[in-house]
């Protein structure tokens, strides 16, 4: 786990710089580096969308065989339904695993490294270093493009405007958040009853002093290959995290 608040530069670890299975929380990065390519103005070229496209857990893009979808789509669907499909077709939009990693590097994040594609990404076995990252390297790189400048500011918003509607992570980091608080992240789930959570957490309105952001990564796994899979720990680390951190923070 790694936390930061950007009011205070505080943080907070915990085998922040181990190595876990990122899985789902790779395609903000992915669609990151679609609008990075593309601009904004090139999110609405439609992408066709072919039944051998499909693998698990396609709930939007099994809709829309034959019929495509666009850029900005595939981003709503990855971001906040966690379309795997969608998922692929932005990396794919990227230039593949390898070209994401090299755009990463780019970035800074020396980390996070891309190898496969849904489902198999989430195919974590303990030492394979495919397909992994560290919760420090991901919160840098969620900062990065989230309130930083690797994208320019109508894709930014995209990209975090989706992140702010996911659907996936009720359970998770938006578990943690106090009422006003508004939370955009990317949730992940995988082998080894890996669970993740990657978010950045406004702590109130955004733009206003009293909501500036902490930046989040929970990330989690177990050694027994048959574990079942909590939501519980991600929250509650996150809880006591946050507290922590805001409680830090000067009063008026």
């Amino acid at each position: 786990m790694h936390a930061l608040d950007t009011v205070t530069g505080a943080t907070a670890s915990h085998r922040a710089d181990e190595r876990f299975a990122f899985c789902s929380t790779v395609k903000p990065l992915a669609a990151a580096a679609v609008l990075a390519a593309r601009g904004v103005d090139g999110m609405d070229e439609r992408v066709p969308v072919e039944a051998a496209d499909l693998v698990t857990y396609s709930p939007v893009t099994e809709q829309r065989v034959g019929v495509g979808m666009t850029w900005r789509e595939l981003v709503d669907a990855a971001l906040r339904f966690s379309d795997n499909t969608a998922g692929n077709l932005l990396l794919a939009g990227a230039g593949g695993p390898a070209a994401l990693t090299a755009w990463l590097r780019g970035l800074g994040d020396d980390v996070t490294r891309s190898d496969r594609t849904e489902p198999d990404l989430n195919a974590f076995v303990p030492g394979d270093e495919r397909d992994t990252s560290t919760p420090g390297a991901l919160a840098g790189t969620y900062r990065t493009l989230v309130l930083g400048d690797a994208l320019g500011g109508p894709e930014r918003d995209l990209l975090t405007d989706a992140m702010l509607r996911s659907t996936t992570g009720d359970a998770l980091v938006r578990a943690a958040a106090r009422p006003g608080w508004e939370v955009a992240d990317k949730s992940g789930a995988g082998a080894y009853a890996t669970r993740n959570d990657v978010a950045v957490v406004w702590t109130g309105a955004r733009g206003t002093a009293a909501g500036a952001p902490v930046v989040l990564a929970v990330l989690s796994d177990r050694a027994d290959p048959g574990a079942e899979r909590t939501d519980a720990p991600v929250a509650e680390a996150a809880r006591v995290v946050l507290d922590a951190l805001v409680g830090r923070r000067p009063t008026a």
